[in-house]
């Protein structure tokens, strides 16, 4: 804007020297013009965003959901919602595509985390694992009821298939270690370790996550942890693409500080 301001007072004939000065009314006139124009653009941009799935948010999201006729569940956040709108776009034209059974699934609770679907053998029977976002990945009977129950709904399964629900932690891992602790570290280090490993079992694990040793001991070996020796599990925990690890007992034993 300063450089148009410029040519257009050296077209009129007018000398023009002032722009570098904080008080020169023109230069004060184009910074808040300048600022107006960003604020326009990037409104601009924003309600452009705004109707695309994967930058949408709130009621944006909500009307675009219900063009896929996905409805928020109670209680569901924004990136669980526009996970479930994108699988049931792509599960919609393969009707029986395992995207089709997904996308039933996820929709039949907010507690639904995940789910893997399979067929056994070449037959119609098809399996179900589901997730869940609470108990540390474990189904309960309620849930596994809801699942299904909309998967079993004529509009959702396909006449040929023969659907089981189950549960997708498949294992259950028990842990045991060692701890031993910097000088300065407090002991909140140390009794905070457990709550520290199943958080970031939710968080990182899932279906197809092997809970490996260097991965315990990796979660275990916080801030303020010296050494670490691992006890149980003797070897890692490996499961397939359809299932998950869930934390079982975890024991530690403080062995004092090791300096």
């Amino acid at each position: 804007m300063m450089v148009d301001v410029n040519a257009r007072f050296a077209a009129a004939g007018v000398t023009y020297d002032v722009g570098g000065l904080e008080t020169d009314p023109v230069k004060i006139v184009l910074e808040v013009a300048a600022y107006r124009e960003t604020f326009l653009r990037a409104r601009v941009n924003d309600a452009a965003k705004a109707n695309l799935v994967a930058f949408s948010g709130g009621t944006d999201l909500d009307h675009l959901a219900a063009f896929y006729d996905v409805v928020r569940l109670a209680g569901e956040r924004d990136d669980a919602l526009r996970k479930r709108v994108i699988i049931a776009i792509t599960g919609r034209s393969p009707a029986g595509g395992a995207d089709w059974y997904r996308s039933a699934a996820l929709r039949a609770s907010v507690r639904v985390r995940d789910v893997s679907i399979y067929r056994v053998g070449t037959g119609p029977d098809l399996r179900i694992a589901v997730l869940a976002t609470d108990n540390f990945g474990e189904p309960d009977a309620a849930l596994l009821a809801a699942v299904d129950a909309e998967v079993q709904k004529d509009a959702v399964r396909v006449i040929s298939d023969r659907v089981t629900v189950i549960s997708a932690t498949s294992a259950t891992v028990n842990v045991a270690a060692e701890i031993w602790l910097l000088p300065g570290a407090p002991m909140t280090v140390f009794d905070n370790l457990e709550a520290t490993l199943r958080a970031a079992l939710v968080a990182e694990g899932g279906l197809g996550f092997n809970v490996t040793r260097s991965w315990l001991t990796a979660k275990l070996h916080q801030p303020g942890v010296e050494k670490v020796s691992l006890l149980s599990p003797v070897a890692d925990v490996v499961v397939d693409d359809n299932s998950a690890v869930k934390v079982g007992t975890v024991t530690l034993t403080f062995q004092g500080r090791d300096r």
